[in-house]
């Protein structure tokens, strides 16, 4: 049930008016203010009451409201200080389970930020990111020394469906081999531009994220980021010539993988070997 205090409180876009704001272009701001939508985004989540969950870029809180009303306890990093007013107000309508921090979650320490809010470091990440840091604030959470219990995560259509996609289509490449060696991902839902406050140029899509339990060791990922940008780098050129530096054909062969083979017909089992060949023969 919502709690009475969030129930209370005004509308988004009445929200946004009595503080006089709008996007930013600078910080890739789209807003959402459809409730019914952020619910369906917080419920790809699964079971929220008690959960710990990061969220970056709320900018007026509308999927914070959801996050709230199904139970989450939520640290929300939010990068323009112009919204810090309207989520302490959210925060004081939901009482110690919403902590606000302005910050570039880019750099932003989520262990220590965790820690401060009296949250576990085993923590979920949902949000509607901001357009212009939403690929590089990905691949930091995949990589980074802090790494999400698992992420439900609004994109640009294009990039979920680089996350998601299979070997042999036109969208596979470094991001699809990267998230899917490391997690268990698949596209959720898709949002129309007019969802969105302003509208952008493009539809928005939301992907969920689970880590895997065999996910490759820090040595083993960083050989597979090496072989990644080798093979797609080049990826109009076989397998031999994108990956001369590193091995070229001997390499490929020695992973078991044809020689004039391209990057985008190659699997993740494919690359994790040549990653492991790589490795060795370094």
């Amino acid at each position: 049930m919502t709690p009475p205090d969030l129930a209370a409180l005004p509308p988004l876009r009445e929200a946004l008016a009595a503080e006089g704001l709008r996007a930013d272009k600078r910080f890739g701001q789209h807003f959402l203010f459809d409730l019914n939508l952020c619910r369906k985004i917080a419920r790809q989540a699964g079971d929220l009451d008690g959960a710990a969950v990061v969220e970056v870029g709320p900018g007026p809180g509308g999927l914070t409201r959801a996050l709230l009303e199904a139970g989450a306890r939520v640290l929300a990093i939010e990068a323009d200080a112009r919204f810090i007013p309207i989520l302490e107000t959210l925060a004081a309508a939901a009482p110690r389970r919403l902590s606000v921090v302005q910050a570039d979650a880019l750099a932003a320490d989520e262990t220590s930020l965790l820690r401060e809010a009296d949250l576990p470091r085993e923590a979920l990440v949902v949000s509607n990111l901001p357009y212009n840091v939403g690929t590089p604030l990905f691949v930091k959470w995949l990589t980074g020394a802090w790494r999400p219990t698992g992420m439900v995560l609004m994109f640009q259509k294009e990039v979920a469906q680089r996350i998601v996609a299979a070997p042999g289509s036109a969208a596979y490449g470094r991001l699809s081999v990267l998230s899917q060696a490391l997690c268990a991902v698949d596209l959720a839902l898709e949002a129309p531009a007019r969802a969105f406050t302003p509208p952008p140029k493009v539809d928005s899509a939301v992907i969920r994220a689970s880590p895997l339990r065999n996910r490759p060791d820090a040595r083993r990922l960083a050989a597979l980021e090496t072989v990644t940008a080798a093979a797609f780098g080049q990826r109009r050129k076989m397998l031999r010539s994108s990956l001369r530096a590193l091995g070229g054909e001997s390499l490929c062969v020695e992973a078991g993988l044809a020689p004039d083979a391209r990057a985008e017909t190659i699997d993740i089992p494919g690359f994790l070997r040549l990653a492991d060949v790589w490795l060795m023969r370094g």
